[in-house]
């Protein structure tokens, strides 16, 4: 073997060894770094990532508490806030006191699960009042036919008796879907 072959071999060998090396000490940086976000946490606060996790559900276990101390459902109270939800035929009935929103998913469907994704990630910012109900595309097809919805990703407003108010398609994001509404 050419002795200028064996140079570029052992350079290349050495460049790969060094590399492995960084990424390794790079990765043990990152679970101190981690550790130390923990360590500080429980400084800061005097609790661990559990205590602030029981502390949560706490928390949540008292809301519940109160909604039934006003005589509320969780699900009335969830409507109060805006809801993204599986669709049912009693939820439609909601829109006597708000807006209900049908979306026919696909699980296959890119854009659906694109606008699905955005509106989790946002379901804060579903103005009150108004429940999207997810419904699956492949599943009711009466619905379908019901509402001449003939692609995924349609979306259909409708009153409480379930009659259509506007139906549109193509919503990217919860706030196009939001300024849809009638």
């Amino acid at each position: 073997m050419n002795k200028n072959i064996k140079v570029i071999i052992g350079i290349i060998i050495t460049a790969v060894m060094s590399w492995v090396v960084v990424m390794a000490n790079i990765g043990d940086t990152m679970v101190d770094k981690k550790t130390d976000d923990s360590e500080i946490m429980q400084k800061d606060t005097g609790s661990t990532v559990e205590d602030i996790a029981m502390k949560g559900d706490e928390i949540m276990k008292n809301e519940e508490a109160s909604m039934v101390d006003k005589g509320m459902e969780k699900g009335e109270a969830a409507m109060v806030a805006g809801t993204y939800e599986a669709y049912t035929m009693e939820k439609v009935a909601r829109a006597e006191t708000g807006d209900v929103v049908l979306f026919f998913y696909a699980s296959w469907c890119p854009s659906c699960r694109g606008l699905s994704s955005d509106i989790e990630s946002n379901v804060s910012l579903i103005p009150q009042g108004v429940s999207i109900l997810k419904v699956d595309y492949d599943k009711e097809i009466e619905l379908k036919k019901k509402y001449g919805v003939t692609t995924q990703h349609t979306l259909v407003q409708v009153d409480k008796d379930g009659n259509l108010i506007k139906k549109w398609s193509g919503s990217p994001k919860l706030s196009s879907l939001v300024s849809e509404i009638k």
